[in-house]
């Protein structure tokens, strides 16, 4: 592993050294060139060694500049003590042209000395995107090393979501199945994670609590288990959702029933800390509701009830307010709206996506041979009455993964364009949605500690086969 190790750090020409327990950077200058670049490709695509050498590498050396992976919870609690606010934090699901679309986020960043940012991927994106853990921690340590972004990077766990049908057949098996997936994210550098178990809500229960009892139970039971394996000197943020994305909108009723409920399991379990934010439903789906012409339907948004949401789960509960997900789909001038009302947290990923897959310099052979897999390896998602249209956009997605090495191998003038156009998406999404300059606050309020590495191995675990689970 040694020979390997030396071989990594040639790219970076003498500026990187190591020393016993981690490394020793002579030339930060270096961080910033092609070297990273080469470094990244082999966290992803290097075989056997050298991608888990490239891999404990770019951890090392975020440990060293201080773009080490963080928990949110005490900005989060700080927000619920009213400590700070008037900013909405963008949760970005980052699938395709991992490397390229980060970096873009990070120069964005920077530009606006934004630092209350989340960069986070879903348990089904997993699957599909081909992005464990550990690959999607490197790739985002080594996009903020590229680009000079020395804050603390806020990688999250979205959608740790139990399915429904799974869980009516093996209750146990599927809880268990979601804390695989957890201990290794959590393992890998994930320290935010949002904890999914709105699947579980009974509608047809005559009372708010039984409604949401299983929702609470498993919600608790699972916050349980990730303090179980959190690392010494962090404490995840843990977040929990009490209305499925796409279903009916969530009550202020409800997030009492949750809460009070999820308390008092929580108690039961000793001396745990809870969750920091409540993921609600209001009016919007993942990835939006596609038109047979391929354009997607308004949104019918109840800020309203996001603001009541949000203040009562302040208010009564000290958490940081509610998040809202499905939302990288509603018009530009709604945005502005989620700061005004103290939304805590948002969650983009669909039109990113869409900006990657429609770019006017997408090669257009590489969009064909990926409508062509679709045809062949996801016609089961094409529901009767789809226009070719409708089934491209919902199941363009799966493609992803399958593709991810000819999307990372287009020539870097192509990539460089589509990155250029996301990030004028991050930046306008950041002051829109007030978090340019939220640096200080998270200087304020975050606190990292250095972590040293063994090399990073993989856990192979089953991620759901669940389409919404994600924008």
């Amino acid at each position: 592993m040694a020979d390997v190790m030396q071989r990594v750090l040639e790219a970076y020409q003498g500026a990187v050294t190591l020393v016993p327990g981690g490394v020793k950077i002579r030339d930060q200058a270096q961080l910033r060139s092609p070297a990273t670049d080469r470094i990244a490709w082999q966290a992803v695509f290097g075989s056997g060694e050298e991608r888990e050498a490239a891999r404990w590498l770019l951890w090392e050396l975020g440990q060293v500049v201080g773009a080490r992976p963080a928990s949110i919870n005490d900005l989060y609690l700080a927000r619920g003590r009213g400590e700070c606010g008037g900013f909405t934090v963008p949760a970005i699901n980052v699938r395709m042209l991992a490397y390229d679309t980060a970096r873009a986020v990070f120069r964005a960043a920077r530009a606006g000395k934004a630092g209350a940012i989340i960069l986070e991927i879903a348990r089904s994106e997993i699957a599909y995107t081909e992005q464990r853990p550990a690959e999607y921690v490197s790739v985002m340590i080594a996009a903020a090393l590229r680009e000079g972004y020395a804050l603390p990077l806020f990688i999250q766990g979205d959608h740790c979501q139990v399915n429904h049908k799974k869980y009516q057949a093996d209750p146990e098996g599927e809880v268990g199945e979601v804390k695989k997936l957890i201990a290794e994210e959590v393992g890998a550098g994930f320290y935010n994670i949002d904890v999914d178990t709105s699947t579980l809500v009974d509608l047809s229960k005559t009372s708010l609590a039984e409604q949401q009892r299983l929702n609470y139970e498993r919600a608790a039971e699972i916050t349980g288990f990730i303090r179980q394996h959190e690392p010494q000197g962090v404490t995840v943020s843990v977040g929990a959702e009490i209305g499925e994305v796409g279903m009916k909108n969530s009550t202020v009723e409800e997030l009492h029933a949750f809460m009070q409920g999820y308390n008092r399991t929580l108690a039961a379990l000793g001396n745990q800390v809870g969750i920091s934010k409540i993921s609600v439903q209001t009016g919007t789906s993942h990835g939006g509701v596609v038109l047979p012409d391929g354009t997607i339907a308004d949104v019918k948004l109840d800020l309203q009830a996001l603001a009541a949401l949000s203040r009562v789960a302040r208010e009564e509960y000290g958490l940081a307010g509610a998040v809202q997900h499905g939302a990288s789909t509603l018009p530009s001038n709604a945005f502005g709206n989620f700061p005004r009302i103290e939304t805590a947290e948002i969650h983009l990923a669909t039109n990113f996506q869409n900006i990657v897959f429609d770019h006017p310099l997408l090669p257009g052979d590489l969009r064909e041979r990926m409508r062509s897999w679709l045809d062949e390896n996801a016609a089961s998602e094409r529901k009767s009455g789809d226009t070719n249209e409708q089934f491209y956009y919902k199941a363009r997605k799966k493609a992803i993964g399958p593709f991810k090495r000819d999307l990372w191998s287009l020539p870097e003038d192509i990539r460089g364009a589509i990155a250029a156009d996301l990030e004028k998406t991050f930046s306008f999404l950041f002051e829109q949605l007030n978090v340019n300059g939220t640096q200080d606050q998270v200087n304020r309020f975050i606190h990292a500690p250095i972590q040293h590495h063994a090399a990073l191995k993989p856990v192979l675990v089953a991620a759901a086969d669940d389409p919404d689970a994600g924008e």
